[in-house]
């Protein structure tokens, strides 16, 4: 026992040798200075105009909607919910059911032990929607594109994008090694002068939106899929904004373009017309697929959909494959939109698709004159940088099967008032 007061003797300078010095209050200090630069760059935010503020729904989604803040029952103009699905009584029974039968959730990524009959059974039905081999499914489109890029081009492959492609689309292709090029606007003489680019290229992908989300206009697929022929390429679209409701049966643009066995690869979303969930899946050879299964990192590290919310897609697919009058109601009720709109005065963007952009240009008019709708009881939101190019802000209306021709009028008065507040129209 002796020996123990000159054993910590002796250990004591060498704790202070191993134990790393730390200054007071440095650390405190590297909070302090990333909170002023955090600090800094919202107010930049703020003083631009384009702080995007997220408001309260204490309702279903829906065509009207309760908002808090707000008296009475709003209109909902914003929703990508195109068919009116998302709470739809059997969709969610659906849900109700598959949460009794099948649980919350599986705690578990797909491959350990996270497959039920019931996510089989979507991608069967999905990939038969889609009249492709093999369908596989994601946490969300985002994920889906995330997961197929880096999976399916290598250093030796050249992928040609859309410059207006989706953000997701845009991140997924630097997540791969390919050649990248870049070509404007749904210009067809420039993706062929990229493709001519890319010949020696072992693979060559062309990538696109179906309908691009911020202007509601549709890509020109049947001559990108004329030049990927010519060029010996594959064609990717992005049907988020068209499948359920583009094209004579919903299958989206390529079948409104009657180009379905001409496009090779299609990602899409469960999240928007099939239900309004969550969730989104890739379609295409059944090759593809299987190696997805084995390589792509947002399939192999995310939990499994959970139960409720396949059980609720599969109704709503259901319903769609029941009936086309969803989808064939919505054409006449875009129109009837965008002509009183342009009637008024307005100018909007892209042409006869249910996302109706209401060009304005610059984004603090764009915020306040959707603080202004809500007051007059319609909900829509303002579009700014860095979701929209600079200069180029709008309000996004969508239009969905749900809403009555009533709904429709009432939405285009309140514009007119607001417009006229602000200079817009006279």
């Amino acid at each position: 026992m002796s020996l123990l007061p000159a054993v910590r003797g002796l250990l004591r300078p060498l704790r202070r040798v191993l134990t790393p010095h730390v200054p007071p209050r440095r650390g405190h200090a590297a909070v302090a200075d990333a909170r002023a630069i955090l600090e800094s760059e919202l107010e930049g935010i703020r003083v631009a105009g384009t702080w995007k503020g997220e408001r309260i729904i204490t309702s279903k989604q829906g065509p009207r909607i309760n908002v808090d803040g707000s008296r009475g029952t709003i209109l909902n103009f914003c929703a990508n919910n195109y068919l009116g699905l998302s709470s739809h009584p059997e969709v969610v029974q659906a849900g109700v059911d598959a949460l009794n039968t099948y649980g919350a959730g599986l705690s578990s990524v797909r491959f350990i032990c996270g497959t039920q009959d019931l996510h089989k059974e979507l991608e069967r039905r999905l990939a038969e929607f889609h009249e492709r081999e093999d369908c596989i499914l994601y946490a969300s489109c985002f994920d889906a594109n995330a997961g197929l890029f880096e999976v399916l081009l290598g250093p030796e492959d050249a992928v040609l994008s859309d410059e207006l492609n989706h953000a997701s689309i845009i991140d997924g292709i630097r997540l791969c090694r390919a050649k990248r090029l870049r070509y404007k606007h749904m210009s067809l003489e420039d993706l062929e002068a990229r493709l001519q680019e890319a010949q020696s290229s072992r693979m060559r992908l062309v990538v696109t939106d179906g309908v691009f989300s911020m202007d509601g206009d549709v890509a020109p697929l049947e001559g990108i899929c004329a030049l990927a022929e010519r060029y010996g390429a594959l064609v990717f679209i992005d049907e988020c904004h068209a499948t359920g409701f583009l094209g004579a049966r919903g299958r989206g643009t390529d079948e409104l373009l009657g180009v379905m066995d001409r496009v090779h690869i299609v990602n899409s979303t469960l999240g928007k017309a099939l239900g309004g969930a969550a969730g989104g899946y890739t379609v295409g050879p059944k090759p593809l697929i299987d190696l997805l299964r084995q390589r792509s990192r947002p399939y192999l590290f995310s939990n499994s959909l959970p139960p409720p919310v396949v059980g609720s897609a599969l109704r709503a697919l259901e319903l769609l494959l029941a009936s086309s009058h969803m989808a064939q109601s919505m054409a006449a009720k875009t129109m009837r939109f965008r002509d009183q709109m342009t009637e008024a005065g307005f100018a909007i963007g892209g042409s006869a698709h249910p996302i109706c952009p209401v060009m304005l240009g610059d984004a603090r008019l764009a915020s306040l004159m959707a603080d202004d709708m809500l007051k007059l009881g319609v909900y829509v939101v303002g579009f700014s940088f860095p979701v929209v190019p600079k200069g180029k802000a709008r309000i996004r209306v969508q239009i969905s099967a749900a809403h009555s021709d009533q709904d429709i009028d009432r939405c285009v008065e309140a514009f007119i008032q607001t417009g006229r507040k602000h200079g817009v129209v006279v």
